[in-house]
């Protein structure tokens, strides 16, 4: 029986939920190897504003001691919603921040970055890409990496996200695309170069809907504003339109006449965007998505649970990571820990899984004939 106090624990993927189970761990004073396949942490851009939920990712930045830090960074008044008529960009409803500020909101590389900097200094192993993990005959998990090396934990975590290299230790399930694509771009500076749109989508977040499409926008912090086109439509739309996604002129030009009906007022996002337009299919995992539990191995976040990103998936993610964390520093062993941490997990997110498909058919309501 292998002993959670003294284990060799690799997670795989720097995101949220990884970052946040090392850090709990950490707390506890165990150790975890976090292999992240991106080169830095700068490497890419992480995306727009999330709403930590007070008894998920709230709960998760508390039991790693960052839940104080997180709430100086964090913005309140980001829990604004604002929901307009596509026709004349009406106010239809409204809802401000709740008093008891419960779900702020912080950009998604803020958080990242307050996580990153919580761990000791060479725990995060970067440009570490795995290509494939087997479980051993003793309990243990063989790590591949992409360069051919090799490497045996007693916990391989699977934090990896959507197209994980862990879970085919665990699950043949695949992602599937969802028909819905998000198109997203951007605003600079919005309250001086886009002060209507500003206006627009206030403090939090602006959504505008009709059938089969909708645009949402969301305040992020130094003055930005991240927007996103959705559409039920085919993954191949800009095959079928004959559109380069490379020609950004185009994309825009295409856009605009699939929302040529809209208010102008919201047309502007189609036809203003400082940034290029990036093409977003979303994809989900099966739900259910269980398994048969497999010594040595386990996953959290999106790789046990790829959702619709309403929401849910990276309050899910850290939540993960802090149940397995707490189960790997309270259960007598490694393989103890990862059965009581799945018991809670896996029902816990057909329940999300629900939820969030519900969440998706009222962000882009479907095309009724």
């Amino acid at each position: 029986m292998n002993s959670a106090r003294d284990s060799r624990i690799a997670i795989v993927g720097a995101g949220l939920g990884g970052l946040a189970c090392a850090r709990v761990l950490q707390q506890h004073g165990r150790s975890a190897t976090v292999f992240e396949r991106e080169a830095s942490a700068d490497a890419r851009p992480q995306g727009g504003t999330l709403d930590l939920h007070a008894d998920t990712g709230q709960t998760a930045l508390r039991a790693a001691g960052l839940l104080d830090p997180f709430h100086a960074l964090a913005r309140p008044e980001g829990e604004e919603w604002r929901v307009l008529d596509f026709t004349d960009a009406a106010l239809l409803a409204h809802q401000g921040p709740s008093a008891a500020g419960g779900r702020p909101e912080i950009d998604r590389g803020q958080l990242r970055e307050l996580l990153l900097d919580s761990l000791t200094e060479g725990t995060v192993r970067w440009d570490r890409a795995v290509s494939r993990v087997t479980p051993l005959a003793d309990g243990t998990c063989r790590l591949l990496f992409a360069d051919g090396a090799a490497e045996d934990f007693d916990l391989v975590v699977g934090a990896d996200g959507a197209w994980s290299r862990v879970r085919p230790a665990l699950s043949h399930a695949a992602p599937r695309y969802t028909g819905v694509t998000f198109v997203e771009t951007g605003f600079d500076h919005c309250d001086t170069r886009h002060p209507d749109l500003a206006r627009l989508v206030g403090n939090g977040s602006m959504l505008a809907k009709g059938a089969g499409r909708s645009l949402v926008a969301q305040r992020n912090s130094n003055g930005h504003i991240r927007a996103y086109i959705a559409l039920r439509t085919p993954q191949d739309w800009h095959m079928a339109a004959g559109i380069d996604l490379g020609d950004q002129r185009a994309v825009r030009a295409h856009l605009l006449r699939m929302f040529d009906d809209w208010d102008e007022s919201l047309r502007y996002i189609l036809r203003n965007s400082d940034s290029g337009f990036i093409n977003r299919p979303l994809f989900v995992l099966p739900a259910p998505h269980t398994w048969q539990h497999v010594a040595g191995v386990t996953l959290l976040g999106d790789a046990a649970h790829l959702m619709p990103p309403v929401g849910l998936g990276a309050n899910l993610a850290m939540l993960d990571g802090s149940d397995l964390a707490h189960a790997l520093v309270t259960e007598p062993s490694i393989d103890d820990a990862v059965r009581a941490y799945e018991s809670i997990m896996l029902p816990r997110s057909i329940e999300a899984a629900t939820s969030s498909a519900q969440g998706l058919d009222h962000l882009v309501p479907a095309v009724t004939s």
